[in-house]
């Protein structure tokens, strides 16, 4: 990584953690209405936590209000929203307010898969993860794009996670305030255009 992404990145990180206290506090009564309808809509506390990979390969608790009902296992009609929306990923704002995360990067996933990169591909942890980037947006309907394969977690395996891991480097390479900006109004044009 070059110098000035470097210094780029402790800014950009440094300013995410900011941006994200002030939308906190900015949006609160709407987290906590979410929160209060996702409770009595899932039969639970409303708050799915997971562990996740994050920079340099740390695991992390990631936070997403819940969708699925405790009890039967289902997609709630208030979940399906949530996903639709993607307002589910809200409380990653407190991810992102303890320096966990940032808004652009790569994706957090589970363990076995950004933690097992091998060579050049160990580069992606060198990114704190995002709620949004390149692969994100290529793969917005990842789960509908997985449900049409006969066996979907050899196609996640041999496809889609090579294809992202391709893209998240392709960012790191590009890494500016200029590729974040590109990114971002991307996001905004699909967004406003569904």
């Amino acid at each position: 990584m070059k110098g000035e992404q470097h210094a780029y990145l402790k800014i950009k990180y440094t300013l995410a953690r900011i941006l994200a206290g002030v939308i906190i506090v900015v949006i609160f009564p709407l987290l906590l209405f979410l929160l209060i309808l996702v409770s009595v809509d899932t039969f639970s506390c409303g708050i799915f936590v997971q562990d996740r990979v994050g920079q340099y390969g740390k695991i992390f608790r990631i936070y997403k209000f819940k969708t699925i009902r405790t009890v039967s296992r289902e997609i709630s009609n208030v979940g399906a929203f949530l996903r639709k929306t993607k307002l589910d990923e809200l409380p990653q704002l407190f991810n992102i307010l303890k320096g966990e995360m940032s808004f652009i990067g790569p994706r957090p996933d589970v363990s076995g898969y950004y933690d097992g990169l091998k060579g050049e591909d160990r580069k992606v942890l060198i990114l704190k993860p995002g709620l949004l980037s390149e692969a994100s947006l290529e793969y917005r309907n990842e789960e509908y794009l997985l449900n049409q394969k006969e066996d979907s977690l050899k196609y996640n395996d041999e496809v889609i996670f090579p294809h992202k891991v391709k893209l998240n480097l392709e960012y790191l390479e590009k890494l500016s305030f200029k590729e974040d900006l590109r990114l971002l109004l991307k996001a905004c044009n699909i967004f406003f255009n569904r």
